[in-house]
């Protein structure tokens, strides 16, 4: 079973990475090794990257039935909502256009 970070590690790992330290000289500090803090930098960089794309983190399993929904899940949501139906409504536009391309070219035929 892996090890669960809290946020407060997660976030002093991330200044220190920020600082310019290395995984090896945080791993120290910390008490942690270098491998986990890479792992810890890694996923936390995904995370910033999906909510920044304005897609939804989804948690694997079934949710807790005490599940508290912080206000970034609720952001990433609602961004992703708005990106898929930004999506569809740029498909059905191109189809849109295919079709009276179509149209346009039997008519002549």
């Amino acid at each position: 079973m892996g090890r669960h970070f809290g946020d407060l590690i997660i976030n002093a790992v991330i200044e220190m990475k920020n600082k310019g330290y290395t995984h090896r000289e945080i791993g120290e500090k910390l008490g942690y090794e270098k491998e986990q803090i890479a792992e810890l930098v890694k996923r936390h960089n995904k995370k910033t990257r999906l909510i920044q794309g304005g897609l939804a983190i989804r948690k694997k399993g079934r949710p807790r039935k005490d599940v508290k929904i912080n206000d970034t899940d609720k952001i990433a949501a609602i961004k992703y909502e708005l990106g898929r139906k930004d999506y569809e409504i740029n498909r059905l536009k191109m189809q849109n256009e295919l079709l009276r391309d179509f149209l346009c070219e039997v008519e002549r035929g």
